[in-house]
């Protein structure tokens, strides 16, 4: 009914010959370069703490910022570190804000952490505040706020109070 397999069983190994190389003192070496990372998908460019850019910066990539930057960012995503100062408009599908923009921010999805310090206004389609978040400035929701660079009216001041109105 059922018989032993011989695919399974150990047989007399073959020793696979292995390629000779010269032993010299100045061998060539190999000039094979295999990536780390696939193509087409390359990780963030950082911005360490020690480093201050003056001037605008823009990718269709990620930018991790931990430093200082005076000037404007465009990206897909853009993360600013706790360490971080930013000083111009921040524009991006994603936004996460850690540390402190000084600007303008327009974004599809922002989020403000609980050590954000933001002064200036948001444009967003949808955004989260942690409590603890530091925030002056108004708050608008556009269905697409990458669209243009120009606030229309309308937009809340979340740093003044808001009047009741009557609706009768």
């Amino acid at each position: 009914m059922f018989s032993k397999s011989r695919i399974n069983e150990p047989g007399p190994k073959a020793e696979v010959e292995k390629p000779k190389t010269p032993e010299t003192p100045m061998s060539k070496p190999s000039m094979d370069f295999t990536p780390t990372a696939p193509k087409g998908k390359a990780g963030a460019s950082v911005l360490s703490s020690d480093l201050t850019v003056v001037g605008n910066l823009r990718t269709t990539g990620d930018i991790q910022v931990e430093g200082t930057v005076e000037g404007d960012i465009r990206a897909h995503l853009l993360t600013v570190g706790e360490s971080a100062t930013i000083r111009g408009e921040v524009v991006a599908d994603d936004i996460v804000v850690n540390g402190r923009v000084i600007g303008r921010v327009r974004g599809l999805k922002v989020r403000l952490t609980s050590t954000a310090r933001v002064e200036g206004d948001i444009i967003h389609k949808t955004i989260a505040i942690e409590s603890g978040a530091h925030f002056e400035g108004s708050v608008q929701r556009q269905e697409d706020p990458l669209a243009n660079g120009r606030t229309p009216g309308g937009a809340v001041r979340l740093d003044t109070p808001v009047p009741a109105t009557d609706a009768e």
